[in-house]
Parts: C-alpha cells; structure tokens; sequence
C-alpha cells in the first residue's frame, strides 16, 4: 500500500501514476488506464484526466494508492 500526500485539491490520475513511480512515462500512464488496467475507488476507470481527491484509492498492478 502506498500513501500518496497530495498536494493542492487534485491530482490527475496519469501523473499520479508517476507520481508513486508505477509507470515510466506520461505515454505508459495512458496506456495502462485506456487499457482498463487502473481501478479508481474499486471501479475500473478509463479516464487519464480524471482528478484523484484526498480520501480516493487507485489500484494498478497489485498496488494500492490511498491519496491523503
């Protein structure tokens, strides 16, 4: 599990991806969330824009990022 502190109200969810280093790249960010790859709150997202709130979790790849 990893607890992501943010920073200002949003973070968009490819540059959280980054951001908890599970991706390499912006490119590698998109491809995995178009891919349905990311779950957003449990539910499968397909948004990279999408605004990650304190309180929200991201799951990828086994990982689990609860945003604080």
């Amino acid at each position: 599990m990893i607890e992501f502190k943010l920073e200002g109200d949003f973070i968009p969810m490819i540059q959280l991806l980054k951001a908890a280093n599970l991706v390499q790249t912006g490119g590698e960010a998109q491809i995995v969330v178009t891919e349905g790859l990311v779950k957003y709150n449990g539910t499968v997202d397909y948004r990279k824009r999408l605004k990650v709130k304190r309180g929200d979790t991201v799951e990828f790849d086994g990982n689990k990022i609860i945003v604080i």
